[in-house]
């Protein structure tokens, strides 16, 4: 009588050439796409390094073929400070860009909720013309404007005809928020009227708590447009050197030093920190408002 035995399954064979070729494909797709990635952020990272390390060296080093300095000259940032103007041009920067980006959304948010939410007649005229307004190159408008703010309200060689428009509202900033408000589920608009909310009482208890990430890409967008404006202070403040902001005063900065290149990577690198400390620190607002922006209707 013959016993049969089952052969036992070999946990150990060797995988089947379909796929051997699927995991290599798989290999080759992980290593080329990190490799891009690795690729475009030293594309944009080492351009910074290289101003930091220039800032960093000696008159006699910067701009040599010497990538690391020889003597890590730190006292360039102090003597950038003690330039005279220095600190005005930071505290005029902060002022047009800390309260032009309030008077921004305060302005814009409440235009933005009525877009989104209400219905009226001429509600589709009102959201084309706001494209339209962005569309509009600033260039157009700047002769008819700087007459307005420096003849008839006397206002040039201040920050203020800047800051003041910010006040009436922005287009893009209207814009991006609308789109942002309309992904707001009906549902909780409703259940606040029937609880009792005015339209100002749900914008404030309903409305802003839930288009936080919205609210924070229109401020970031607006502060670094007002910290990196170069154009508008060029217009209005540059007869008053008191008036000048970072992205003007750097320039004439830049004039005065034109040799010393490490003390004007300097001025730069203090020029760019604050941007990319904002960034750094609300990126993940930012990246959420401005994927969300768009989603429905």
């Amino acid at each position: 009588m013959t016993q049969v035995l089952d052969r036992p399954v070999r946990s150990d064979a060797p995988p089947s050439p379909a796929r051997r070729t699927a995991r290599r494909r798989a290999l080759l797709e992980w290593i080329a796409v990190h490799s891009l990635g690795i690729a475009a952020a030293l594309f944009f990272v080492l351009p910074f390094v290289f101003v930091v390390l220039t800032s960093l060296m000696s008159d006699q080093q910067a701009l040599t073929r010497d990538l690391v300095p020889r003597t890590w000259e730190w006292g360039n940032y102090r003597e950038v400070f003690d330039t005279p103007g220095f600190l005005t041009w930071w505290r005029n920067t902060l002022i047009y860009a800390g309260l032009g980006t309030l008077l921004t959304v305060v302005s814009s948010v409440p235009v933005a909720y009525a877009l989104a939410t209400f219905r009226f007649r001429g509600r589709n005229l009102t959201l084309m013309l706001v494209v339209a307004m962005m569309m509009l190159p600033p260039q157009v408008v700047v002769i008819p404007m700087y007459l307005f703010w420096a003849k008839q309200l006397d206002l040039s060689g201040t920050l203020w005809p800047l800051i003041i428009p910010m006040a009436f509202g922005d287009a893009f900033s209207i814009f991006l928020l609308r789109q942002f408000l309309t992904t707001i589920p009906d549902e909780y608009l409703d259940a606040a009227k029937v609880d009792g909310c005015g339209e100002l009482r749900t914008l404030l208890r309903v409305v802003l708590p839930m288009a936080k990430p919205g609210i924070a890409a229109v401020a970031l967008f607006q502060f670094f447009y007002a910290w990196n404006d170069y154009f508008g202070p060029q217009i209005y403040a540059s007869e008053n050197p008191a008036a000048w902001t970072l992205s003007y005063g750097l320039e004439s900065f830049k004039g005065a030093h034109h040799t010393d290149w490490n003390l004007t990577m300097a001025a730069t690198v203090l020029v760019m920190a604050p941007v990319i400390l904002v960034f750094f620190f609300a990126q993940k607002a930012f990246v959420e408002g401005v994927t969300l922006t768009g989603v429905k209707g």
